[in-house]
């Protein structure tokens, strides 16, 4: 029972930890997926190479990880406010072609990196940006803000 409560408590330790380090650190993976890819090596790598001498706790630590990870994310799929805590909400860094300097602070993301993936999207000015969003998986999206048309143009 000792080895349930230790993953238990690891996994809530490294859960609300990676909430504190913010979206921005995730890169691509959930949450969930991170925690799993940091914990499964360890828990295997005791029963494996028999520092403890027990493949049972091996197991029974694996085991107790999956369950957690199902648990969570059923809990999450039923929740919005659960699944808002452990995945965030997309945050906006830019709106109508201003930078929001208080989220982007807040976020730690420099204004630097929105010039960046402007240019890789293609665009050349802070203006021609109607949003930029950070998205819960740490990437960021930008939604282009279109020319207006003029009735001239449409006339000629």
């Amino acid at each position: 029972m000792e080895t349930v409560v230790r993953v238990i408590v690891l996994y809530l330790v490294i859960l609300v930890g990676l909430r504190i380090l913010g979206k921005r650190e995730f890169g691509q993976l959930s949450p969930l997926e991170l925690i799993t890819l940091l914990l499964v090596p360890e828990l295997v790598s005791q029963a494996a190479l028999r520092s403890d001498y027990s493949l049972t706790t091996g197991i029974v630590a694996i085991t107790t990880l999956f369950s957690l990870v199902f648990l969570t994310s059923v809990i999450s799929h039923r929740s919005k406010r659960v699944e808002r805590w452990i995945s965030g909400t997309p945050t906006v860094l830019v709106a109508r072609g201003q930078l929001l300097m208080d989220n982007l602070n807040r976020e730690r993301i420099s204004p630097d990196e929105i010039y960046s993936e402007m240019h890789k999207a293609g665009l050349e000015r802070i203006k021609q940006v109607k949003w930029a969003l950070l998205e819960t998986d740490g990437r960021i999206a930008l939604v282009e803000e279109k020319e207006p048309t003029s009735s001239a143009s449409l006339a000629g």
